[in-house]
Formats: structure tokens, C-alpha cells, sequence
């Protein structure tokens, strides 16, 4: 049964089910900040998936990308699986902008994270819900 790492839950809000993943917003305002979570038990590197969830995945990544594009405009994409303090099988995708405070560098270990408000947090799950539902590839 799929359980999502406590940490994960901490850290990030929910945005939706898709047909694969879970899709979380990192609660840290200085980099819109999604992450794709397999809605699979005990999974820890993508090649663990199936063929057919491996498929799946990369769609779900793509619209991930997309979105951080279309919405955001993001100038270069950072798609990670780590996997080093959080097991369970995660992929980060973040925009990333020339002027954003960690540029040129990786965001982790740079700043400490910056909330959003619970306002900004509704705002932009709001916006997120709404562009995916317009591409028909959310379940609530």
C-alpha cells in the first residue's frame, strides 16, 4: 500500500493524483517546485517501475516540465531523484532562473527554505489544479 514518507508530507503541499504519481508543491517560495511521487510501495530508483509505469512517469513528467514552463517561465528545468535523505522514490522538478538566489548552483543545501503564506500556498495549488485539470490528467 502506497504511504507517503513522512518527510515529503512535511514539506510540501498537496496538489493531486495522477493516473501514476502523486503531485506535491515544495513549500519554498523562492523556486516553484514540483515533485512526482510513484504511487507504488517500496519503490526507490525510477528503474524499479515497470515498463508501462516507467511510460507513465515520463508523461507525467513532461507535463510537470511543461507546466513550470508555461506557467512559471522557467528559463532551465533541474529533474532530480535523489533518493539520499528520503528513500522512497521522489522526483524534484524545479524551475530554475537566472536570478533566483541559489543560480548557478543546486538548491539544496544553498538557503533555507522559504514558506509560502497559507494564501500564496492556496493560490498557487489553485493554479496548478486548474492547468492540469485543463489538460484532463488529474483524478481528485
Amino acid at each position: 500500500m502506497f504511504e507517503l514518507h513522512e518527510a515529503l508530507a512535511r514539506d510540501c503541499a498537496f496538489v493531486g493524483d495522477l493516473a501514476l504519481c502523486r503531485l506535491l508543491l515544495m513549500n519554498d517560495k523562492q523556486y516553484p517546485w514540483l515533485i512526482l511521487v510513484p504511487r507504488r510501495p517500496e519503490m526507490r530508483e525510477i528503474c524499479d517501475l515497470s515498463n508501462d509505469d516507467q511510460l507513465q512517469y515520463l508523461q507525467e513528467s513532461n507535463l510537470c516540465s511543461a507546466i513550470l514552463r508555461s506557467e512559471f517561465g522557467a528559463e532551465k528545468l533541474n529533474i532530480a531523484a535523489l533518493g539520499n535523505m528520503v528513500p522512497q522514490l521522489h522526483v524534484h522538478h524545479i524551475a530554475r532562473f537566472s536570478s533566483d538566489p541559489a543560480w548557478p548552483k543546486p538548491v539544496w543545501g544553498q538557503l533555507p527554505a522559504k514558506a509560502y503564506s497559507e494564501e500564496e500556498l492556496q493560490g498557487v495549488v489553485a493554479q496548478l489544479r486548474q492547468v492540469i485539470q485543463s489538460r484532463s490528467a488529474l483524478d481528485f
